[in-house]
């Protein structure tokens, strides 16, 4: 099933200059980059975004991160998008990610763990909702070598 899923590279990746090469993992894997932007994350979009999250004692630490520095918001879409990206993503704990994952392999601590994805169907709908607008998302055909992929 063809889903689309959120994703955001947060201030680590883009201070650390990594979103080309996190980019080309999703684009390898086969994922199709439908929506992309580089913003910065006022306030109350954090809270907003991280919102299930208001109750923890590192919630406000949590804000102050996520806008501190621009993000790479991102809509991906591909064949079971959300169960695919968290694979690519790995453990919210990059000491306790796989290698080969963008965690694993880029990721500091949970604090700083370089990105953030989608965990379910419902989520994907309210986070891409709270970053792009419709006409923001492209829709388009890849075409590959006579191949067309829908």
């Amino acid at each position: 099933m063809i889903q689309k899923s959120f994703v955001m590279m947060k201030p680590d990746a883009v201070q650390r200059r990594l979103m080309g090469k996190i980019l080309a993992r999703f684009e390898d894997k086969g994922l199709q980059i439908v929506a992309c932007k580089l913003i910065q994350i006022d306030e109350d979009l954090a809270k907003t975004h991280y919102g299930e999250h208001a109750e923890k004692p590192f919630f406000p630490s949590l804000v102050e991160y996520i806008t501190s520095s621009p993000c790479l918001a991102m809509v991906i879409q591909g064949e079971e998008a959300i169960t695919t990206i968290r694979k690519l993503v790995g453990a919210t704990n990059p000491l306790e990610a796989d290698l080969g994952t963008i965690r694993g392999d880029f990721g500091m601590d949970t604090g700083r763990n370089i990105i953030h994805a989608s965990d379910a169907p419902e989520s994907a709908e309210r986070e891409i909702a709270l970053f792009f607008n419709e006409d923001e998302i492209c829709d388009y055909k890849i075409i590959d070598n006579d191949l067309i992929y829908e």
